[in-house]
């Protein structure tokens, strides 16, 4: 019997992948290290009365268990604090909620309200459908790098239809970007969702960009890993990383797409979706759920959304067996005056407070979005 995620937290991961049948034990330690080990502190009077509303006995603050999983594979890495991983994350689902007060004011003063006005055009001049639009970015991060400004302003108002058109068009304009210069052929999508997730601009947009000679530095680093990962075991690890995380009850089946919560998360409630396509229309219906669960069932306001995608052109020797994956990841909530990145994500490793296996179970109970 697969483990449910309502029956457990990533305190207990080690007994749990040891709990597997032998061969799945086997691919689960092939892909990650667990290791576990206690926080001690002594409170001191004048501060204990207060520590312990705030966060519960004083013998289990006195005493932390730390979960650190590493990613052998990839070099992943989080540090799970249980104090932090037994709480519940954040519930209460929210009917009709859009963009909410500070989204609202903030587009009052929309410099995109008009963004065939307002927004620079590429030289081949714009794509666009009842979805979206394309635009030329005034500082752009790489030479072929387009906006997709979406039609609704609000950007926490997707449904599945608008994130099919916007993914559609974002394929498009990949496809003919790559027929226009054949040399540039490492696709990329990224959605920084409102300013906590470093969006610029209130209105909703994506952006996509497609690079020459080789991908972009994560996306060849995960390349080589892959393969290196196939030639030493002679197994793909995409299937192997979803099949550990469905053992341990992780993983998700949205149609052809599966969705992970992340045992190495970059922070907060990461999901990883594994897809065969970008734009056939499977992948934006299983986003617009995860991202669905996250803003009605979990309070998420800003978020990130990055989509690692195979070369154009294809096939290409190398990528073999690469999928479609988007990744998402929590940037917490709208009125937070503190960064959740600091020196341990940037050069070390990632600290995170929720509990994947929590995530998981939000994931599989949650409503349909759009």
């Amino acid at each position: 019997m697969r483990p449910s995620p309502t029956d457990h937290s990533i305190t207990q991961l080690a007994a749990l992948i040891e709990a597997l049948p032998a061969a799945e034990e086997a691919r689960a330690r092939r892909l990650f290290a667990v290791q576990e080990s206690e926080a001690h502190m002594r409170l001191t009077p004048p501060m204990r009365g207060w520590a312990e509303r705030t966060f519960g006995p004083a013998e289990a603050l006195e005493r932390q268990s730390v979960v650190r999983v590493s990613n052998l594979v990839t070099g992943e890495g989080a540090l799970f604090n249980s104090l932090r991983a037994r709480r519940p994350l954040q519930t209460g689902r929210t009917s009709g909620w859009t963009g909410g007060d500070a989204v609202a004011r903030a587009l009052e003063d929309d410099p995109w309200a008009d963004p065939l006005a307002a927004t620079p055009e590429e030289p081949g001049g714009r794509l666009s459908n009842e979805h979206a639009l394309t635009a030329a970015n005034i500082a752009s991060y790489d030479a072929l790098h387009t906006i997709l400004v979406h039609r609704n302003s609000d950007p926490l108002a997707f449904t599945a239809d608008s994130l099919k058109g916007q993914l559609a068009l974002a394929g498009q304009w990949m496809r003919q970007t790559h027929a226009a210069h054949p040399e540039a052929r490492y696709p990329y999508l990224l959605w920084n969702c409102l300013w906590r997730a470093g969006g610029s601009v209130v209105h909703g947009h994506m952006q996509a960009l497609v690079a020459r000679e080789r991908a972009y530095a994560k996306v060849e680093r995960l390349r080589r890993d892959i393969a290196a990962y196939r030639a030493e075991h002679g197994a793909d690890y995409f299937t192997e990383l979803t099949a550990t995380h469905r053992a341990l009850g992780l993983a998700v089946d949205l149609g052809p797409v599966t969705a992970m919560a992340s045992l190495t998360p970059l922070k907060e409630k990461e999901v990883v979706l594994l897809a065969p396509a970008l734009d056939d229309g499977a992948l934006a219906v299983a986003l617009a759920h995860v991202l669905g669960v996250l803003r009605d069932d979990l309070g998420v306001r800003s978020f990130n959304v990055g989509v690692l995608l195979p070369p154009l052109g294809g096939p290409h020797e190398g990528w073999e067996g690469f999928p479609v994956i988007a990744q998402v990841v929590d940037r917490g909530g709208l009125d937070a005056r503190t960064s959740d990145f600091g020196g341990m994500e940037l050069f070390a490793e990632s600290v995170v407070a929720s509990d994947p296996f929590a995530l998981a179970t939000a994931l599989r109970a949650g409503g349909e979005a759009g």
